[in-house]
Formats: structure tokens, C-alpha cells, sequence
């Protein structure tokens, strides 16, 4: 295998990401509009007066109690300023340089950089990686696809100027076929998932890891969830699909939750490991702390605290069980670290 190049900051802050056996146990808290909606939600049955404070102080509160038990943490700075201060010195810090959401009348599902943000100053913050989000669909129209793939290169291209690693979260969709939970579009999703790795571990992306769903939803796998529908896969075929990402990647991948609920994300991975996936880890967010949402909402900060302390500290050490037996160090996607060179660069892009 050829030897892998790598500059010494990425190195040395992919290994701040990392546990000391190189596995990727982060926690996502980096939500924004999604976690406005269930906290207003939450408010609203329990007949309470919604403000931003909520959102600040749940962020705050989280990444003040789980940040010792995960080797990185996620965290947006527009509403996560005082969760980053919370956090844990010793917990790797991933920041989102996307814009939240985007524009409906738009066709494709654009993505948008933080305006007044740039990877020099997030590393200037404090940070140990950069993350963006991308919805992607490898059946859109050429000129749709071609704006994703120049935001890709110019996000990676910057962060490899910075020497800051980058994490790709890519979600796949198809508005032709129907919603993300349609039976329609869990038929295509497996297809849409492969492609797009296919596509964004090229080098050209200077892409460090990618952060990707489970080639399926579980919901139709037969016997894996408790949804009443009609499967369109075996855990067999489950398998195969995650077996056939190991081929595609050329960098570290890592599983994200996509907000299942905590033992259907434990089953999944629980099935990557048995299908021998290669991958690295996960970014998990709302599969840890969901529940905490109504807890803080009904019993305040000290309520959350003791969930936060229990439950939330347990559902992170149930993945690091499950990520002992069958995740991959982040290095050995590379041959190894005995096969990665490690050179001092300022200025240079690899």
C-alpha cells in the first residue's frame, strides 16, 4: 500500500479526536433548528413559555456533563457558544461551518457557509475539526451537482490551508421518489448512499473523514425495528450493503444516528461490526440525549444534570462497547500508522 501523507497538524488533531486505540466516540450537539423545534415543542406541552435561553443553557448543560465520556464533541457556535466553553479541555472540539438548513425555493438543497466564519478563525476558537453538512443526490441535474462538489473542494481546500481536519456529513435524498421514510425511497437509499461515497472520498475533496448513514432504513429491515411495514431488505442484504462500504472508502468513515432511537443506532451498529464495515466511530446526537429534552423541561437543570450523569453517560458507554468490538482505528484505513508520513507543512496542501 502506498504511504499515506498527512500533515503533522491534521495528525496530531485527528489523534486529539480519537480514544488511545484511535476509535472516533464523538457526541453531536451541533443541532440548531431541529433542536429549537423539540424544545418549543416541549414547552408547548407542557405549557410553558419557550425561549433561546433553553436552547443555550440544554447545550450548555450536555456538553458540561457528557464531554468526559466522549473523545470529541460536535458543537455549533451560533447557539452552542456556552456548551464549547462547558466543555470538556481534554474532549477534541469538532465546529459546523454550514448554515443550518436550507433554502426550500431553491432547487438542491444548497449548502451555505457560515458567513462570518472561516477555518482559520474556528482554529483561532479552538478548534480540532470543521464539519459540514451535505444533502446530496448523485440523480440531480449536472449543474446542481456541480455547485456541491465545488463547495466540497473549496471547504476541504481551505481547512487543508488551515491544517484542520474535515468531516463530510453527506445525506442523501431523491424529492422524485418520495419522502426519506417512504418505503419508495428506502428501496434507492442504498444505491444514493454508495454512489455518494464513491464520489466524495475522492482525493480531490481533501475530505479527512466522512460522516455517513447506514446504507438502509432500519425501519425496513425485517426484524430489526418494530415498524409495522412491509420489509424491503433481509439483514443479510443489510450486511452486504454495509460490507460494500469498506471497498468504497478511501478515508475514515464513521457512522452518524440520524435521530433513530438509541437501540435501533445500537443495532445498526451492532450489524456493521458483524459485516466487517471498516469503519471508524461515530458522531452520535440526538440518539444520546434526546430524552433529556423532556427531563430538562420538566425537572430543570438539576433533573437534566442527574439523567445527563446516569442515562446519558450510560447510552455513550454502551457505544464504546459496541465500538470495541467491531470499529476500526481511524489510521487503518491507511495501512496502519507505520504506513502514514507525517510531514510538517504551513503552507502546503497534500
Amino acid at each position: 500500500m502506498t504511504m499515506k501523507r498527512i500533515s503533522k497538524g491534521k495528525f496530531e488533531r485527528m489523534n486529539r479526536l480519537s480514544t488511545e486505540n484511535g476509535i472516533i466516540n464523538a457526541l453531536a450537539l451541533d443541532q440548531r433548528g431541529s433542536i429549537v423545534k423539540m424544545i418549543k415543542s416541549g414547552t408547548e406541552r407542557n405549557g410553558k413559555r419557550f425561549n433561546m435561553d433553553l436552547v443555550y443553557d440544554f447545550k450548555k448543560l450536555v456538553a458540561q456533563e457528557l464531554s468526559t465520556e466522549a473523545s470529541a464533541m460536535l458543537i455549533d457556535e451560533e447557539m452552542g457558544f456556552k456548551a464549547i466553553e462547558a466543555k470538556d479541555s481534554n474532549t477534541g472540539l469538532i465546529m459546523s461551518y454550514e448554515q443550518t438548513g436550507y433554502d426550500v425555493d431553491t432547487p438542491g438543497r444548497l449548502p451555505r457557509f457560515i458567513e462570518n466564519q472561516s477555518a482559520q478563525m474556528m482554529v483561532r476558537k479552538g478548534a480540532d475539526a470543521l464539519k459540514v453538512l451535505l444533502y446530496f443526490n448523485p440523480n440531480d441535474p449536472a449543474e446542481i451537482q456541480a455547485t456541491k462538489k465545488a463547495f466540497v473542494e473549496r471547504y476541504g481546500t481551505e481547512a487543508a490551508a488551515a491544517d484542520i481536519p474535515t468531516f463530510l456529513e453527506i445525506i442523501t435524498y431523491d424529492d422524485k421518489i418520495g419522502g426519506s421514510k417512504s418505503r419508495e425511497f428506502a428501496k434507492a437509499k442504498p444505491e444514493l448512499v454508495l454512489r455518494s461515497i464513491s464520489e466524495f472520498t475522492k482525493p480531490q475533496y481533501h475530505v479527512d473523514v466522512l460522516k455517513l448513514e447506514v446504507p438502509f432504513n432500519p425501519d425496513y429491515v425485517a426484524g430489526l425495528t418494530d415498524a409495522n411495514v412491509d420489509p424491503v431488505y433481509e439483514e443479510k442484504d443489510a450486511k452486504d450493503y454495509l460490507h460494500q462500504m469498506k471497498g468504497l472508502v478511501t478515508r475514515p468513515y464513521i457512522f452518524l444516528s440520524a435521530g433513530v432511537p438509541t437501540p435501533v443506532f445500537q443495532k445498526e451498529l451492532q450489524l456493521a461490526s458483524e459485516a466487517d464495515s471498516g469503519f471508524s466511530g461515530v458522531l452520535s446526537g440526538r440518539a444520546t440525549w434526546i430524552e433529556g429534552i423532556d427531563v430538562y423541561l420538566n425537572e430543570g437543570a438539576d433533573g437534566l444534570t442527574k439523567w445527563l450523569d446516569s442515562k446519558g453517560k450510560q447510552n455513550i458507554h454502551d457505544l464504546a462497547s459496541i465500538l470495541s468490538e467491531g470499529a476500526k482505528p481511524w489510521y487503518s484505513v491507511y495501512g496502519g500508522l507505520e504506513n502514514i508520513d507525517v510531514f510538517d507543512a504551513k503552507t502546503v496542501i497534500d
